[in-house]
Order: C-alpha cells, then structure tokens, then sequence
C-alpha cells in the first residue's frame, strides 16, 4: 500500500482491456477493510478468499491481510469433500459471483458469505466509523499470528494448509524490496508486463506478483479462456510463470504454429522437473529469458536457475534447478537426518525466513516435516562444489519390488533421456506377485513410437534390471492436475486399462 500510495498513477493491472491505475486499487482496498471491519472481522479472524483474479479479488485479499485476519485462499476445483473440512471454522467467506456456487454454498453452512462485486463488498458501517482512507489504511497483523493458509494440491486426499506467520510474511523475499539484492533487482526488472492468470490463492503467484507491483509493473490479467501460447502474442507479458506440461504444449504448438513471444523477458518454469533436453529447447525457442524454479507451497521459491547461469555454464547445467535463492539454505542428508559430503545423494533440506510454521491443524504432520528451523522438502537430490542443486526424485515416490527399493525419479530420468521420449512418469501399484511394481508412462519426443524394448534396455543400463518398469504406456499426453502439475493419480488409474508389454 505504501508503493501504491507513491506512485497512485501508476497502473497496477491491466483488466478488461482497460488500466486499473493504482490510486483505484487504493480505493478498492479502503472499501473492502470497511466491509469486513463491519462484518466483524479484525486480527485473528478466519476468512477463506473465493474469487477469481480480479483487481476487487485482490483488494479483498489485501484488506482482510491489512485487518490482520487468518486468510485460507480457495482455488478453483476443491472438491465438496475438501471445501467441508476448511469451510465450517471460518467467521467468513469472501466470494465473487462466479465463485459462489452451489457446492461452496452448501459446504459453508451457517458461515456468511460475502459477496465480492464491481465495488468490493456490500457493507453498513458502524454508526460513527470513520470511513478508511489511503493515509489511514495500516497493518494490524501480529507477528505471531497466522496471516495465510496456503492449501496443498491434496493429491493424496484432503489438502494440507501450510500456514505462515505475519512474521514469516514480513521476511518473505518478494515483498521486501528494501532488502532486495542484485539477483532480485535483476530479476524484478523483467516483471514490466507480468500475466497474471490461473488464482490470486496460488502461492507461486503470490511471491511474483510482489516482484511485479513492488517494482512498479502491471499485472496483466487475460480474459478466459485463456489459449497458450497465442496470449503470449495477444497480452505482450514481459514475464510469465509456467508449469512444465504448459511448456510442453507451448514448444509443441510453436513448431507448428510459429507465434510472436519477442516481449518475454523473464519465463519461469517452475512445478515439476523439467528433462534437460527440453530446457534446452526452450532456451533456443524463447532465447536468454529462460529460468526454472524450484519450490514448496511449505517454503516459497527455494532456488533458480537463470540465464546468466545457463550463459557462464552452456550445456552443464541443463540438469539443475539453480542455486539456492534469496537468503535459503540448504542442506543434503541422509536417512538420519546428517549432512552428506558434497557431491553425495539424499534428502533436501531448506531453510528460509519465510517458511511455514507448520501444517494448520496437523501436528503429528508438522513433526514430520519441520526440524529445529529446517524444513524437510522430502525430494532427492544433491549439490555440487559450486551450490547448484541436481534434483533425482521424491523421497515419496518410493515403489518396493520384491522388499527391494526403488525411486520413480531415477526411472523417469533414464527413460526421459531416450532420444524417442519427451516426458516419462512412474508410479506404483500393489502387485500380488512382487508387493508393488513400478507401471511407466511415456510421451514420444516425435511422430514415431518409442521402441519399448530399447526403453526397457535403457532403465536396465542405467539402473538395473531390477529397476524394469513392469508396464511400458505409451500416451499422447500427459494428464494435468487442477494445480497444473503431471497427475499422478491419473496415471495410477491408468495402469489396469492401458497396460503395454
């Protein structure tokens, strides 16, 4: 609000076709903290955010920050199941038409439903109240208190809320720019024209989105549907977050159907591992604007891979994820939780100012994963002599053959490197003969189809025979998650019906 209250004239999202200048935006705010100040929300108050991206969604967003309330974002596609378990602690749901259907209306009970309009919210003020203005508007978050409750995919059944501290938010890297170093200075400047699409409750977006405004950017949100890669065309971003099957889609589209994308700067490739063949791809498609990302909804952006770094190190670090980020730690360990010689394999443990005190409402979970300041990321990886990260798969992703086991990453890897595959998955499922076994899914790099033979002789060389997928699929595409990252569940619902030998 300080940034915007610098520079009021200064457009901070482009909707609708029309600039929505930042003294608006102002406004908006003031509006939406008089109405959830009248619905009796203040400091420690739960609210849970349904609205699309919008510049009132956003000052929503805000205001109920500004009134220091405990803010759960809902994204679009939570299931009636998963909205009951978050909805019926709320004192209040801030919802845009769209947003509020019938399932959140069931889900939310006896819990009010705010409605979120053209002008915010809908509100009587307290007899007397002194309407909020620009120069009053003021923070009343505690430190200690949860601000924001970030919701996990939920892949595995009811999401996680990872849950962070007005204090954690205070230290997040993106929202500090008076701490701001040369990377991030760097990096800020290509947030110009930043196209913000998908929901403001994305944590992802929720850091870059600071990049943008704090900057003095405009975040620019596209009409729906939203069709890549021509809105690169259409919306001119100068920066853009991508998950690795858009990527895909997009490098597959471009072949056919060249585009213009000459106004990115900054393309940030972050959600999933992205084969070292397709970076490379990109980085010859798209030219030095490439950088991939690599993070947790528990930690934020973890580490980055830029261009400059691709530049001083062409071809060697195509099969990284960068270097850690922005004031993060990290450490490789063992199975007992000891730091292994550099080089070596093993869990990857960060440490940030600005991660999550703990899964909200699950302990026994928060035990798990947070250990005296450090956050297991529970993914496989190590580093090199010089910090960049080489990421090997997830420590979840563990299939026991025959009491032998095995990681799907490593699989994924030898089979990804075969010149007829584009992206390979692996998951397992229970088998009567060998406990488990591991069922992989491939998308050819071409036309042709990939040899399953020569797959087969590709995991055994790198890996072993043991280490054989018991199923080869071969599929056009990928299943996607609501989230945007490979469904993996999808796949495991897969392997009965579509098995190859």
């Amino acid at each position: 609000m300080e940034a915007f209250r610098r520079d009021p004239g200064l457009p901070a999202f482009e909707y609708r076709g029309r600039a929505v200048p930042r003294h608006t935006v102002l406004d908006l705010v003031c509006r939406a903290v008089d109405a959830l100040r009248a619905a009796g929300l203040g400091p420690g108050s739960p609210v849970a955010l349904a609205t699309q991206v919008t510049p009132q969604g956003f000052a929503a967003q805000i205001a109920a920050l500004l009134l220091g309330c405990r803010v759960t974002g809902l994204r679009p596609g939570l299931a009636p199941v998963q909205l009951r378990a978050v909805l019926p602690e709320m004192e209040a749901i801030v919802a845009d038409t769209p947003s509020a259907g019938p399932e959140l209306r069931a889900a939310a009970g006896a819990v009010p439903v705010l409605r979120l309009g053209p002008d915010v919210l809908d509100s009587v003020p307290p007899a007397g109240a002194t309407p909020t203005t620009p120069d009053t508007l003021a923070a009343q978050g505690r430190p200690d208190d949860i601000g924001l409750i970030h919701l996990t995919s939920g892949s595995t059944g009811l999401p996680k809320g990872c849950a962070l501290t007005y204090a954690a938010l205070t230290r997040h890297w993106s929202w500090q720019p008076a701490q701001w170093g040369p990377d991030t200075v760097r990096l800020a400047a290509g947030y110009r024209r930043f196209l913000l699409f998908g929901t403001l409750t994305s944590a992802v977006m929720f850091e870059h989105l600071a990049l943008c405004l704090l900057d003095g950017g405009t975040a620019v949100i596209p009409d729906l549907p939203l069709e890549f890669p021509r809105a690169i065309e259409r919306y001119r971003p100068t920066a853009l977050l991508m998950t690795v099957p858009r990527l895909h889609h997009v490098l597959d589209t471009l072949r056919e159907e060249p585009m213009d994308t000459g106004s990115l700067r900054v393309l940030l490739v972050a959600g999933s591992p992205l084969t070292p063949h397709r970076l490379a791809e990109a980085r010859e498609r798209f030219g030095p604007v490439v950088h991939q990302g690599y993070g947790q909804t528990e930690t934020g952006m973890l580490t980055l891979l830029t261009p400059r770094d691709l530049a001083d190190s062409p071809g060697e670090l195509l099969d990284s994820v960068g270097r850690p980020w922005a004031g993060t730690e990290l450490s490789v360990r063992d199975e007992h939780g000891h730091p292994v010689p550099t080089g070596g394999t093993g869990e990857v443990w960060a440490r940030t100012p600005s991660a999550m005190s703990g899964y909200w409402r699950q302990e026994e979970r928060t035990r798990e994963v947070l250990r005296d300041g450090w956050v297991r990321t529970r993914d496989l990886g190590h580093l090199d002599r010089h910090g960049f990260l080489r990421l090997t798969g997830r420590l979840r992703d563990v299939i026991i053959v025959n009491a032998v086991t095995h990681y799907a990453g490593p699989i994924e890897q030898a089979l990804a490197g075969h010149p007829d595959v584009d992206q390979a998955y692996v998951v397992g499922a229970p088998d009567e003969r060998t406990g488990e076994a591991a069922h992989a899914f491939v998308v050819p790099s071409g036309t042709r189809t990939p040899d399953l033979p020569a797959l087969r002789r590709a995991v055994a060389d790198a890996l072993g025979p043991a280490a054989v997928p018991a199923t080869l699929t071969v599929l056009s595409e990928v299943p996607v998650a609501a989230g945007g990252k490979p469904d993996k569940q999808a796949l495991l619902a897969l392997v009965p019906a579509r098995r190859a030998h």
